[in-house]
């Protein structure tokens, strides 16, 4: 049988429930999701929209890039609850610190990364989750970050400029008719990076409601991390 790929539809895939431990002895619930039947060439760290406007592990673009992308692009996806945040998952320890704290919660999910030996990790950021990538990213090896919807509330110019001596890769998803900062603003913001790749999504918005821009978010995200992989199925037989 072939079905297509949209909605909540989960692929074949290892699934773990995690726990990463912060510096600062709490515990955090996650998920780490891994190809079926092969190693993964590159791992995603997911880090989720702010929780108290309702961001979790679960939030839809990184709960469907879980779903699909071991299976489509031979990905690890690494999705957790940041501190105080609950999900069906669980809840995890702590309570939002506004970005500061949840320094130790990158660093915790990085350190996992580390010990697992999961290749080449990428900081896959959505909204506030763009704001600790930038952040904090540059403190962990990894390839690069990707930002999907970046307010630019809480990263402050200075630390966006620092990735311009970065030696990594920056890759910025910015809807049209974002609700904070649009590709025109954006442009500006982020020109102090010369080697980011800014892309505008027409028809865009924040929450990247819809199957639509759901697919063209996950195309960025393996166009960046594992280009081999493009162009995505849309649909999937049970004897694939």
């Amino acid at each position: 049988m072939t079905n297509e790929i949209r909605g909540p539809l989960q692929l074949p895939a290892r699934r773990e429930d995690i726990e990463l431990t912060t510096a600062d002895g709490l515990t955090l619930v996650g998920e780490l999701a891994l190809p079926a039947e092969s190693e993964p060439v590159a791992t995603l760290v997911t880090l989720h929209p702010l929780p108290t406007a309702g961001g979790f592990m679960d939030s839809h673009i990184l709960r469907k890039a879980a779903a699909r992308l071991p299976a489509l692009a031979d990905l690890a996806v690494l999705r957790f609850n940041t501190r105080g945040t609950t999900s069906p998952r669980g809840t995890s320890d702590g309570a939002f610190d506004g970005g500061a704290l949840e320094q130790f919660d990158v660093a915790a999910a990085m350190e996992f990364v580390h010990a697992r030996a999961l290749p080449r990790p990428w900081l896959l950021g959505w909204s506030f989750g763009t704001e600790l990538a930038l952040k904090y990213g540059r403190d962990h090896a990894i390839e690069g970050i990707i930002l999907l919807s970046p307010p630019l509330h809480r990263a402050t110019d200075e630390e966006v400029a620092a990735w311009a001596e970065a030696d990594r890769e920056v890759v910025v998803l910015v809807p049209e008719f974002d609700d904070y900062l649009r590709p025109a603003e954006a442009e500006k913001r982020f020109a102090s990076i010369p080697h980011a790749r800014l892309i505008p999504v027409e028809g865009g918005k924040h929450l990247w409601v819809g199957e639509t821009q759901t697919r063209r978010v996950l195309t960025e995200v393996v166009a960046a991390v594992n280009p081999s992989a493009l162009p995505l199925p849309t649909h999937w037989s049970d004897d694939s």
